[in-house]
């Protein structure tokens, strides 16, 4: 089955990891996909993985911590497939290290709360209108255990970031509601991505795989298939959740 069959799917920082995996299976799904990101080699690594699996998919790049650069991203998909309906919000990065709060830069800080916080506030702002002006939407955001279990751990802009886009994820899901729009967060716990695979040591990821009543560490295709159930009609009453896609670490 075709369960996002002709959708309109834009899933930001897709161009690797988690993003990848959601825009990939989305294409599966028969959504067009839009992979966006930085990177134009590793987004056009990923288009023709979708158009070699027989999907449909373009990429834009676009750096969205400018609405300027939204608002073109999002003119340049509608004149090629047509209004997004499936928005998943998945961009943002931890650019500063765990360590004491007065240690934490103010440009540490910053560029961190923009990278998750303030994007994913612009993205909302460009494409919410259109959205509640054809009264369908669907909205996805990916936050992250960091924001859901306190631990000193965790580098504080990115928690605290992180733990904004949730509130503000289930503020909209009420204000959109009655447009016909569902607005849901996915928090996934460490997922192994290429790029944690390389850089996290065997014993760490020992010491990790301990924290999970699942005794194994996430995949980006777990979440990739949270995000497939939030995006499709089977979840068509579900709005304004916070779904921990996290092995049971996190129960709350």
């Amino acid at each position: 089955m075709s369960i996002l069959k002709d959708k309109v799917a834009l899933v930001t920082g897709s161009s690797r990891g988690i993003g990848a995996a959601i825009a990939k299976l989305f294409a599966q799904e028969g959504a067009k996909v839009v992979v966006h990101g930085r990177d134009t080699n590793a987004m056009s690594a990923v288009q023709a993985q979708i158009d070699g699996a027989g999907g449909k998919a373009m990429y834009v790049a676009a750096d969205i911590t400018k609405f300027g650069a939204i608002e073109s991203m999002r003119r340049q998909i509608e004149g090629t497939f047509g209004p997004v309906d499936i928005l998943v919000a998945n961009a943002g990065q931890n650019l500063v290290m765990p360590g004491p709060l007065e240690e934490i830069s103010e440009e540490g800080w910053h560029a961190t709360v923009d990278a998750n916080l303030t994007a994913t506030f612009l993205t909302f702002k460009s494409f919410l209108p259109g959205m509640k002006e054809r009264k369908a939407g669907n909205i996805i955001t990916i936050s992250s255990a960091a924001a859901r279990r306190p631990t000193s751990r965790s580098p504080v802009p990115y928690a605290a970031a992180k733990a904004g886009l949730q509130i503000m994820t289930q503020i909209v899901a009420g204000q959109v509601g009655p447009y016909g729009i569902r607005a849901n967060c996915i928090t996934p716990e460490t997922i192994l991505t290429e790029r944690n695979e390389q850089r996290i040591p065997d014993e760490q990821k020992g010491s990790l795989l301990e924290m999970h009543p699942i005794k194994r560490l996430g995949t980006p295709e777990d979440v990739a298939h949270a995000a497939l159930f939030l995006a499709s009609d089977d979840s068509a009453w579900i709005t304004g959740i916070i779904l921990d896609v996290a092995g049971g670490s996190v129960m709350v």
